[in-house]
């Protein structure tokens, strides 16, 4: 019997090794600390960005707003006091709905 053994290295969602298992495979996991779980995240970030650039796809939104909460919650956060942050800076910088693109600001002087 041969073994083939595929190398990840990467952070993965919480249920992929019961995914891996349910198709009679073995998933070798290790529980991150802190430290690696941010630099995991950090890179899983970057990874779902040029994921979504790439392809423009919805999911890889869903899966950026993903790492974004896993971070949040890192950091302490729940997702109510985040979202309340998310909502006091539109209201007092605005959002990106009117599409506005910013070319110059002239300044004059006297």
């Amino acid at each position: 019997m041969t073994v083939r053994i595929i190398r990840y290295d990467k952070l993965v969602r919480d249920r992929i090794p019961e995914i891996i298992e349910a198709d009679g495979k073995t998933a070798e996991i290790e529980i991150l600390r802190d430290s690696e779980y941010r630099r995991c995240l950090n890179e899983k970030l970057g990874e779902e960005l040029k994921e979504y650039l790439e392809s423009g796809n919805i999911e890889e939104l869903a899966d950026i707003l993903e790492v974004i909460y896993a971070l949040v919650d890192l950091n302490g956060t729940s997702r109510e006091e985040f979202e309340m942050l998310r909502a006091e800076k539109e209201a007092d910088r605005g959002g990106f709905k009117k599409r506005l693109f910013l070319k110059e600001v002239r300044i004059e002087s006297k």
